[in-house]
């Protein structure tokens, strides 16, 4: 049997293909340097804007909200469009992804209006207020407290990892409103003004990229906030960290399948360079069958996700989706490190090139960079402990 899409879906990626070719900015632009997640440069706002306009934003959402109610299969030929040409939708994906939704799906109508649609057209940027020295997987844990005072919360604490606080506008952030409840049961989600009194940045650069100074530290001293910025009920914060709009969650493993196959195709564009002993690595039996292993991976991963994603659109539970995010960022970690091991000092060199994205820094330091991708969204160690009760049903 042969899995495809219908005449409809069909019909929509022609449609899709069609505008990306037409109004997708320069190359040059979409590999420009970056400041940070957070920061938005005029061709970004006006490319993101673009998007919007033409309901190619967020095709799932309602066209009041930028979209064209595009059903999960539309959606998915979306994403795998925009993923196998690498044309980011937003350079601020923490908003668009994370918080945009969230506001949407739990705050009033006066916080909807105020901030979903400015979100949208890029016109605000934000920051995601999370991790904490002590509470980085283990969300749980968090200790910033945020204490009514009045019509105000006052808010003290310390976040760290947090992406692009320096250059947003707005933060979304979880803070400990009850300490006596249980971890899970005391935190709420305010929305906070990052020009308010009280607030520090301190942004520290990534050793593998210098000029990128994305993660910060932000401390909180007496910062005064309305009350009317908390998003949804008081200590009900807990299921907003778990994220919303479940359709496009269920849809992210795309851009894991879609790095893992850009590495595969990066190692075998190498079968020509020379390895350490001088000999052409595409002759060497021992790199073929790595790298034929690392391919079969690439397919199965994205076989998973499709499996994955029709029990999704079928109603029906989806344990594949637990296992792609590790799956997936480990697969390109080894792969790369591969590659390394192949190439010995060649690594170092920034000229190694294979395609676009492994071009920057050479094969050592894309190696280094993809320890990032075993992190976020849970380390390797949380999703096999995940995987392990909630999917194998293993004790804990």
């Amino acid at each position: 049997m042969r899995l495809q899409y219908g005449d409809a879906e069909n019909a929509f990626r022609a449609e899709l293909v069609a505008w990306l070719a037409e109004h997708t900015p320069p190359r040059e632009l979409l590999e420009a340097p970056r400041l940070s997640s957070a920061h938005l440069p005029d061709w970004a706002r006006a490319w993101q804007r673009t998007l919007f306009d033409a309901g190619w934003l967020v095709p799932g959402w309602p066209p009041e909200y930028g979209g064209r109610n595009a059903t999960p299969a539309q959606q998915m030929i979306y994403f795998e469009e925009l993923s196998a040409r690498e044309i980011p939708r937003t350079l601020n994906p923490q908003a668009l992804g994370i918080i945009a939704p969230s506001i949407r799906d739990y705050g009033t109508d006066e916080q909807r209006e105020r901030f979903v649609l400015p979100t949208l057209r890029a016109e605000i940027a934000w920051s995601l207020g999370m991790s904490e020295p002590g509470a980085g997987s283990d969300l749980a844990s968090l200790t910033t407290k945020a204490v009514v005072d009045g019509d105000e919360f006052v808010v003290n604490g310390q976040k760290v990892w947090t992406s692009g606080a320096h250059h947003s506008d707005w933060c979304l952030c979880f803070v400990r409103t009850d300490p006596d409840a249980p971890k899970h049961k005391g935190i709420s989600a305010l929305i906070i003004d990052m020009t308010s009194p009280g607030i520090e940045c301190r942004p520290f650069a990534e050793l593998s990229e210098p000029d990128f100074t994305d993660f910060n530290e932000v401390f909180f001293t007496d910062v005064r906030v309305p009350r009317a910025n908390l998003l949804g009920a008081m200590n009900a914060g807990w299921p907003i960290t778990q994220g919303s709009l479940a359709h496009e969650r269920a849809m992210l493993w795309i851009d894991y399948a879609y790095l893992v196959q850009r590495a595969v195709r990066a190692m075998q564009s190498l079968a020509d360079r020379r390895g350490p002993d001088g000999g052409r690595l595409g002759d060497d039996a021992h790199f073929r069958d790595v790298l034929a292993g690392y391919y079969v991976d690439s397919v199965a991963l994205m076989a998973m996700g499709y499996r994955g994603f029709s029990k999704f659109m079928a109603g029906k539970s989806n344990p594949e989706h637990s296992l792609l995010k590790l799956y997936g960022s480990e697969t390109m970690q080894q792969c790369l490190l591969a590659a390394v091991e192949f190439l010995g000092p060649e690594a170092l060199d920034r000229d190694v090139a294979g395609p676009r994205m492994w071009r920057e820094g050479g094969w050592s330091v894309q190696y280094l960079r993809s320890f990032s991708g075993t992190i976020p969204g849970g380390t390797s160690e949380i999703q096999r402990n995940i995987i392990a009760e909630r999917v194998l049903g293993l004790p804990r």
